[in-house]
């Protein structure tokens, strides 16, 4: 019975992390289609220091950790694209800013660790 437990435990945090349906996936090839387009809102959403060591120019750094914070402050009809190092905290960005009402929510497979630029 105690391995049920830590099945659903382990479940339940995988899901967390997952985006939402709505949320579209591309890859850092993609990404470099997209630098140009004014349209679009690029955020970075790793921390400071990791910003500062390596960025994309045209991302806007917003950390994970305020993000739910700074949500006003962004345009909700944008096309919003999110990266961070692996993908993993973007997923959890992109389901934060699924559940604060953006429609149009893009996460970047792989993230800076795969960018190439």
């Amino acid at each position: 019975m105690e391995w049920l437990f830590i099945v659903l435990i382990v479940g339940y945090f995988l899901w967390r992390m997952m985006p939402g349906k709505e949320v579209k996936t591309v890859t850092t090839t993609d990404v470099k289609g997209m630098l140009s387009d004014k349209t679009k809102q690029l955020i970075d959403v790793r921390t400071p220091a990791e910003f500062k060591g390596r960025h994309i120019k045209e991302f806007k750094n917003i950390p994970l950790n305020t993000l739910k914070s700074q949500v006003g402050s962004l345009d909700k009809t944008k096309e919003t694209v999110v990266i961070c190092q692996s993908g993993m905290r973007s997923a959890q960005a992109a389901k934060i800013l699924s559940k604060s009402g953006f429609t149009n929510v893009i996460n970047v497979k792989g993230g800076m660790s795969a960018w190439q630029g």
